[in-house]
């Protein structure tokens, strides 16, 4: 089941989703409020991110949230570098679905 993306490319869901985000912040909105962050493809779209959550883990998404990430200036030895920019997602499930990476 390949999703296509914003920017015309057809990926995979594996693709779509690259990493759950496991942060404190994020375990405790995913007890309270039942909604999971994930790292995503930066051209995955909010329908694709929900189709690939949905095959990955059999679960109902109920909303989709996304953020696009900037890069941080880094100071190194030899100078300024830049960390790279990322997409963000959290993903709000149905009250009776829930996901356990543990």
């Amino acid at each position: 089941m390949a999703v296509v993306s914003k920017a015309g490319l057809s990926l995979e869901p594996h693709q779509v989703v690259l990493r759950p985000l496991v942060t404190e912040k994020g375990t405790h909105v995913s007890t309270r409020h039942n909604a999971y962050a994930f790292e995503v493809h930066p051209s995955a779209t909010k329908t694709a991110i929900r189709e690939a959550v949905q095959a990955l883990w059999n679960v109902r998404v109920v909303d989709v949230r996304t953020q696009n990430r900037v890069g941080k200036p880094r100071r190194t030895k030899t100078g300024i570098s830049q960390t790279q920019p990322w997409k963000k997602a959290i993903v709000k499930l149905h009250e009776d679905d829930q996901i356990s990476f543990f």
